[in-house]
């Protein structure tokens, strides 16, 4: 019974939580649309991960947004036009090629996390004390959650 409560409860607070972050998310990315120019969400994302985990292939690339590797490709095709990524030989696979982030497109996500920053900041000011702690709190929590699920980093075994 208690078991069954507490399941409940997790649930629950698991349904309020996802929809909280759905909605900020979707938040977010309207902030980041005035200065995203073409740039979709999910070009953004896949710009951002190539980012913080590359040099990647397209297809390590796919692993990590959990897409398909003809999605991952299109949408680093459509980066490489925008001069946003550039394509080198994998030194590993003569057959492929790893991607990496330009100068531009670091500026470009800058920019972005930049409005991003701004308006939670904006949304955070007039809340009191504990509550921006508790934010801080939960956020090194949703870290550590999303910490178990990262992919190995490249030419790293685990």
């Amino acid at each position: 019974m208690i078991l069954e409560a507490t399941d409940t409860r997790l649930t629950e607070t698991a349904a309020r939580l996802r929809m909280a972050i759905v909605r900020t998310s979707r938040r977010l990315r309207q902030e980041a649309a005035g200065a995203a120019g073409q740039l979709t969400p999910t070009a953004a994302a896949a710009l951002a991960t190539v980012e913080r985990h590359g040099p990647l292939t397209p297809s390590e690339l796919a692993e990590v947004e959990r897409v398909k590797r003809p999605t991952a490709t299109r949408t680093l095709r459509g980066l490489a036009d925008a001069g946003l990524v550039e394509r080198a030989p994998d030194p590993e696979d003569g057959r492929s090629a790893v991607v990496s982030v330009t100068v531009a497109g670091r500026e470009r996500l800058r920019r972005l996390r930049g409005r991003k920053n701004a308006y939670l900041a904006r949304r955070m000011r007039d809340l009191p004390e504990e509550d921006v702690a508790a934010l801080a709190r939960a956020a090194e929590i949703l870290e550590c959650m999303l910490e178990d699920e990262r992919p190995a980093k490249r030419g790293v075994t685990s």
